[in-house]
């Protein structure tokens, strides 16, 4: 595969589809601002998913909905609700002991996907994290521990396809992550961190501390804490806070060997 940019028709359909999918309804300039998509393009992309019936439009106002073809989108998608249903209760118990809010992520392609937060149980939280937000895979904390525990050949496989699509990271960080110097720091200290998170609403003003869980010895995502830039450093939250979510993340993970073991039985 030739290296290259990608294809921004395709990318703002993307985020228009998505965005409808989201809110479940939205007007046409509601889904403009929140695709981020010029208001003239959205207009054509929205007439082209009506064509293809991705969505329709809602018979008492002008708003949009999506129907139930989105679904056919996720044919090929695994499961992750073992492990957001286990990781549930240790994510709000760690939320009530640090204040902070917590995340369970998942890969999906060159992204973390987030499946479950508590950014609503505490006041100490700049964004809201939904369900089905994304993160570049190594600009975020959960990636990066994601990436340091993946196997050899599925580590290799996503750096290649990261290079070949033109990776939106600086080219000595990439180099640093593709000579494994990175990972091995991850692997040592058990959790990867990220200072002043780019990729969210409030780029530099978040942290994060991230630690792998794994599925039949595989790992399957990561639990992240996310802490404000300007309250603590880095060294100091990962001294209050790395212990309990390494913890956190071997009992999620134990739990779900459990629950496996249980259902080969």
């Amino acid at each position: 595969m030739e290296k290259g940019v990608p294809i921004r028709s395709v990318t703002r359909s993307l985020a228009v589809l998505r965005a409808i999918n989201r809110a479940g309804s939205l007007s046409m300039m509601d889904i403009a601002v929140q695709s981020k998509v010029p208001y003239p393009t959205a207009c054509r992309i929205v007439q082209t998913l009506l064509h293809e019936g991705m969505i329709e439009r809602e018979p008492a106002r002008k708003h949009y909905r999506p129907t139930a073809l989105v679904q056919t989108l996720a044919s090929g998608y695994q499961d992750f609700s073992r492990v957001t249903s286990i990781a549930r209760p240790h994510i709000v118990a760690l939320t009530k002991k640090h204040l902070w809010p917590m995340l369970i992520a998942t890969r999906v392609g060159q992204s973390m996907m987030v499946r479950d937060s508590t950014h609503a149980l505490t006041s100490l939280s700049f964004n809201n994290y939904h369900p089905g937000d994304t993160f570049p895979l190594l600009e975020c904390a959960s990636g990066r521990a994601y990436m340091a525990f993946a196997t050899e050949e599925e580590r290799a496989g996503i750096l290649e396809s990261i290079d070949e699509v033109g990776p939106g990271i600086d080219p000595h960080t990439l180099s640093l992550f593709q000579s494994g110097i990175l990972f091995e720091e991850i692997r040592d200290a058990g959790y990867a961190t990220r200072a002043r998170n780019r990729f969210t609403s409030t780029p530099g003003k978040t942290s994060s501390i991230a630690a792998p869980i794994f599925e039949d010895g595989v790992v399957c995502g990561a639990l992240t804490l996310v802490f404000f830039s300007s309250a603590i450093k880095m060294d100091e939250a990962a001294s209050r806070y790395a212990d309990d979510l390494i913890a956190a993340a071997r009992m999620i993970s134990d739990e779900l060997r459990d629950v496996q073991g249980r259902a080969a039985a």
